[in-house]
This record gives C-alpha cells, structure tokens and sequence, in this order.
C-alpha cells in the first residue's frame, strides 16, 4: 500500500492536466452552485409541483456540468476537489430527480434500479483504489455524455403530461442516456482492473 508521501491519482493511467489542489476555481464554484439547488430542485418537484421551474433548473445544471468541464480544461484549474465534486455533483442530481420522478409515478421502479445499481457496483471499487493510494478514477467522456442525457430527459419526463412530444423524447434520451452510463460503468471497471493489477506488480 502507498504511504502518504506516495499518493498517486487514479489519472496517472490516463493522459491528463497536472492535478492542483486549489479550492476556490470557477469550475468548482459551479460544481457547488450545483449542489446548493438540489434541495430547491425537490422543493419544487415534491412540494408545490412546478414543474416548469424545476425543469429550469435541471437545464441550468446541466449547462453549468458541460461548463465546468469545458473551463476547467481551458483554465488549467483541474483540481483534485473538482474531481470529486463534479461527479458527485452529477449523481446527486440524477438521485434527486429520479426520487421526485419515482414519488410522482412518472418513472417506473426498474429504471430507476437500473441507474442506482450502477453507481453502486462503481462505489465498491473505492476501497482497493484507496487501499492502494490511487484517488477515484477519472470521469470519461461516455459516463459525461449519459449523464447529459439524462439530464436532458428528466425534463422532457417531468412535462409529459403537458407537452405531447416531451414523452417520447424524454424516453428516448433517457434509456440512451442509461445505456451510455452503463457502458461508462463498464469502461471505469476495465480502468480499475488495469490499475489494480498494475499496482499489484510494484513493489511495496
């Protein structure tokens, strides 16, 4: 296992930007703007039921995903917070949702397990990860791209009832969206056996 002086980030297996540690950058100021409105976000869906405010705010969010992103690769302010703030920032969101929508009878159970189970299997590989000094894997493109499109088709569900066309476009992107997450989860575990058994190889 790697001593603290050895710390090694998941993203050494990837090119990538050096890592900083700064805190306060404007693509982690963005990630925590997103978090802040998560409550708000159930508020509306699960308390006075405006829809339309909701799906406001589930679009600025999934603008200010992609715009983190695309800043902090411009700016140079790839951070190791930003790294576990994006992501999280990501799954909460798409629990919340798919709370208001499973609490509301717009989803069925099923495609809700489907996305939670994911995230659960990519959590039990944390802890060899850790064990062996490496932080958590570095987001790809493909888990990006689903998580967008789910982004894109929880609105599109949340105004089914009001819009004809929101329905089956919202279902569209949304299994789209689940298939690209879970073929983001498969890369991320192929990246973790590669990893592992690298570090398996090294010295202690």
């Amino acid at each position: 296992m790697a001593t603290s002086g050895q710390q090694r980030q998941s993203t050494d297996h990837v090119p990538a930007q050096p890592l900083s540690s700064e805190i306060l950058t404007i693509p982690n100021i963005l990630s925590l703007l997103r978090l802040v409105g998560i409550p708000v976000f159930l508020w509306l869906v699960l308390v006075i039921e405006n829809d339309v405010a909701a799906v406001a705010l589930l679009l600025a969010s999934a603008f200010s995903d992609w715009l983190d992103g695309v800043l902090a690769r411009r700016l140079g302010q790839i951070t190791r917070l930003g790294q576990i703030l994006d992501p999280l920032a990501d799954r909460l969101y798409i629990f919340a949702t798919l709370a208001g929508l499973l609490f509301r009878d717009i989803v069925p159970w099923w495609f809700v397990a489907l996305i939670i189970a994911r995230d659960a299997v990519l959590t039990l590989l944390l802890p060899p990860l850790r064990h062996y000094g490496y932080g958590p894997l570095q987001v790809n493109f493909v888990g990006k791209t689903g998580a967008f499109c789910l982004f894109l088709a929880f609105p599109l569900l949340l105004l089914g009832d009001q819009y004809e066309f929101a329905n089956p476009l919202g279902w569209a992107l949304g299994l789209w969206g689940m298939g690209l997450y879970w073929l983001a989860g498969v890369l991320y575990i192929r990246q973790f056996i590669t990893i592992i058994g690298q570090a398996r190889k090294e010295p202690a």
